[in-house]
């Protein structure tokens, strides 16, 4: 797959650089796994923003992926590789031999026509999803669990890949994308490979209505505000404020956002980089 550039007619399109379609075989997504996403512009339950620069955007269905692979043992044909609007990654459409359809990440080597599978004792191969404990050491990993039977939920998005390093009892260590050394339960399945789309890191956007389309609206440098609007507003000339924070006080940089206390630090064998 390669990156996508355009001639300089305008000076959007100058900047502008996309990662190609070649590998999408499907131009429409099976209807019966789609749910509609209404947008709720950042807002929550009481119509509060609770996330900021939110708001407008194409209309999107959500694409019903299938993170927990529950039909163990029953074989799965590649039916299509497909876009999808809601992730980084492409999203593989798998035909069960007993007719169910299910939404799967698709990994770099998945082709149409290839057989998948999930279970305890399967090959290790791409696509496939089994124990960690039945996972030869050394293999590149994604979508893992963290509880087992829970479904994956690290190392799901465009070209992230992790490694299963060594085995410790009833615990394995994996180094996940962010450097971090991590140990997790063997009984925790993962799917075999590297997420695909890896140029999805160097797209351009090339203007600023591309990020509109995807419901990002625009932000205001606080110290562009008015004191009463933010902590670093207000001054005479182009005056820094102090030190980066938020409209509330946060402070931006420095200082630690993990809670010391968390249950889960006694899993972590080396912090991210």
């Amino acid at each position: 797959m390669s990156l996508k550039t355009y001639r300089p007619t305008t000076p959007s399109q100058r900047l502008k650089a996309v990662t190609g379609f070649e590998e999408i075989t499907k131009d429409y997504p099976e209807k019966s796994l789609l749910v509609p996403n209404k947008s709720r512009a950042g807002r929550n339950f009481y119509g509060r923003i609770t996330v900021r620069h939110r708001g407008g955007g194409c209309r999107r269905h959500v694409r019903l992926v299938d993170f927990k692979r529950d039909k163990p043992d029953v074989a799965a044909k590649i039916a299509a590789i497909e876009y999808d609007p809601g992730r980084s990654a492409r999203i593989a459409l798998l035909n069960y031999v007993d007719g169910e359809k299910r939404y799967i990440l698709a990994p770099i080597g998945l082709k149409v026509g290839t057989t998948v599978v999930a279970g305890n004792s399967v090959e290790p191969a791409v696509g496939n999803m089994l124990p960690l404990e039945k996972i030869p050491l050394g293999l590149t990993i994604h979508n893992i669990e963290l509880e087992p039977g829970q479904g994956g939920r690290l190392v799901r998005g465009a070209g992230m890949g992790a490694v299963l390093m060594a085995r410790e009892g009833e615990y394995a260590h994996v180094k996940l994308p962010s450097g971090e050394i991590r140990m997790i339960n063997v009984k925790c399945r993962a799917t075999i490979g590297q997420i695909g789309n890896l140029e999805h890191e160097t797209e351009s956007y090339g203007k600023a209505g591309a990020s509109r389309w995807r419901g990002i609206r625009p932000t205001v440098r606080g110290r562009a505000m008015n004191p009463i609007d933010h902590p670093l507003g207000g001054g005479e000339g182009k005056a820094t404020g102090g030190h980066p924070r938020s409209p509330w006080g946060q402070y931006a940089k420095g200082m630690k956002t993990r809670n010391v206390r968390s249950k889960s630090n006694k899993f972590i064998i080396a912090r991210r980089k």
